[in-house]
């Protein structure tokens, strides 16, 4: 990791110079490039580590340019977990928790704190009892799919086993469908999970029908063969058959294969879904689950599709799924893409397909369709099984393009997503998590090369959660594969800034303050600094995940 480091900073010099910075202090020319810049890197995964752990795979790689830029500019840490953004207290945080706390400048109460206060009373929710009513009068069959998982981030285990025992005491049978976890768990914690929640809905009608892999039911990035593969189990019952659920995950950890992997399989006597059964999807964050809704509404073409007579989600999906639901949203007012429209300001969102609707739907807290004046870029991210095989994902590409829009100073906002800490660090594969921080270094280096070559520009880097800071679990002695309770870094390229620590809600205030625009009552959070001299109102923002900004002055 040390060559690779300094090979890194070689080139990082060689960009620089390309700039127009020849001789001198390193470290002086990246202050004198940084000084009338804001970026703010939002890297997905990168939280503030123990330095000196072996299994830091930011520390271990040490990227040149985040080095220079974190030893030379005002610091502080951002809470982004727990309480901090809307999660019960020790609840880690995730990217659609982060990105709805940093695009609304406001504290968020998170879909796993509401439905946990209101999921015992939901008996007379109007959607809830429409659809028992046409099961019954159907006697039909209750399809219960979703992650049984104690991880809270796409869904909780008790929530899905109380929905199946409300649900049963009308009388009705319920089949759970039950997708495994161990990415936002330890990757073999799904025997746990599962012989839990077998407990949890012991003496009623309930029963699990199937067992797959997140890998297979809750695929976002367009691998239609996953979704696929887990649709035919659930529906037609086509995947090999399995006694009982346990046994099942016994076999696959004989075989070294861990929960996120498993592949979909029957269990017991489950024959698929009839045309008089109905469909409960109980995970609360949408992004994973709208390729297998799309299929189960015959939105597709990928498979043959099995009819059913109703379907209800926990939360709204999207928009033209027409999917009735539980918990409606909630309505914000005045988030930041919001506000800069209003302005009559244009904008940017760019990601990757792992990322993308982290940057518009949840930067825009639930908003699908884009603000006045937004576009968005869509960069595709590689066709690999897992991406501790092609670390780098698709941030050069994003980049070259995200180079190009700095170049044309035409807008005011720019949002951007590096995908690679927190997808990479997710396979726990620590030696590949070292090459996509090094990737995106790289990345940040060439990005830097064009901020300078605009004008007015303010560099702030930060990040939405931790996790490649992590990669191992000493206690448990297993690879590392969720996110982390660590603060995250928050820097700002001016010198005459003194910053504070804070929560990832101040970002929204502090970014707008840099762009001379006056903070809306509905951004209840503060901003990150204290002005301590006159600056540039051009923001840039990553979202390693990240947001370049520039006003029109």
């Amino acid at each position: 990791m040390v060559n690779n480091a300094k090979e890194n900073l070689s080139g990082v010099k060689n960009i620089l110079v390309d700039a127009g910075y020849t001789g001198g202090n390193f470290v002086t020319q990246i202050k004198d490039i940084i000084g009338a810049t804001v970026e703010v890197i939002k890297r997905n995964g990168w939280g503030n580590g123990v330095e000196s752990s072996k299994y830091n795979a930011i520390s271990n790689a040490n990227p040149p340019c985040w080095q220079y830029i974190s030893s030379n500019y005002p610091k502080c840490s951002l809470s982004a977990c727990g309480a901090d953004v809307g999660l019960p207290g020790s609840q880690i945080g995730n990217s659609e928790v982060g990105h709805m706390n940093i695009g609304s400048g406001r504290v968020v109460m998170q879909s796993l704190q509401r439905i946990n206060q209101e999921i015992g009373t939901i008996e007379n929710n109007v959607n809830l009892q429409s659809f028992i009513s046409n099961l019954k009068s159907k006697n039909g069959v209750c399809h219960i799919m979703g992650l049984v998982s104690d991880g809270g981030v796409h869904s909780h285990q008790k929530h899905i086993s109380t929905l199946a025992n409300k649900i049963s005491q009308y009388g009705i049978k319920v089949v759970i469908h039950a997708f495994l976890d161990g990415r936002d768990t330890l990757p073999n914690s799904g025997k746990k999970c599962i012989q839990e929640f077998i407990k949890s809905i012991k003496g009623n009608d309930i029963g699990i029908a199937t067992v797959s892999g997140r890998y297979y039911a809750m695929d976002r990035d367009n691998r239609w063969e996953r979704t696929t593969e887990a649709y035919e189990a659930i529906a037609f019952a086509k995947a090999p058959r399995h006694d009982n659920a346990v046994s099942l995950i016994d076999e696959n950890y004989q075989n070294n294969i861990t929960d996120e992997f498993v592949r979909p399989a029957v269990i017991g006597d489950h024959q698929g879904i009839k045309p008089e059964d109905g469909v409960l999807l109980a995970n609360f964050r949408a992004d994973r689950m709208i390729q297998l809704a799309s299929i189960l509404l015959s939105k597709t073409n990928h498979t043959e599709i099995a009819k059913l007579s109703s379907i209800l989600s926990m939360m709204k999906y999207k928009e033209d799924l027409k999917i009735p639901y539980i918990f409606p949203p909630i309505s914000f007012a005045n988030t930041l893409g919001q506000v800069i429209a209003d302005n009559k300001l244009q904008q940017l969102r760019i990601a990757e397909t792992e990322k993308y609707a982290h940057v518009t739907f949840f930067f825009n807290c639930g908003k699908e369709e884009p603000f006045s004046g937004e576009e968005r870029i869509l960069i595709p991210s590689p066709k690999v099984q897992t991406y501790d095989l092609q670390p780098k994902m698709s941030a050069f590409e994003l980049t070259e393009k995200l180079v190009e829009k700095i170049h044309s100073q035409e807008f005011a906002l720019i949002v951007v997503n590096y995908a690679n800490p927190d997808m990479v660090g997710h396979t726990g594969n620590i030696k590949a998590a070292g090459k996509a921080v090094l990737a995106v270094d790289d990345c940040l280096a060439k990005v830097l090369s064009a901020v300078k070559k605009s004008s007015n520009t303010t560099l702030i880097v930060t990040a939405d959660h931790g996790n490649v800071e992590c990669m191992f679990d000493e206690e448990n002695n297993t690879p590392h594969t969720a996110h982390t309770l660590n603060k995250v870094p928050f820097i700002v390229s001016c010198d005459n800034l003194k910053l504070r620590d804070g929560r990832l809600s101040d970002i929204a205030p502090t970014i707008l303050q840099l762009l001379g625009i006056k903070k809306p009552d509905e951004m209840t959070a503060s901003k990150a600094f204290i002005t301590l001299g006159s600056f540039s109102s051009l923001a840039v923002t990553f979202d390693i995940k990240g947001t370049i900004g520039r006003n029109n002055d």
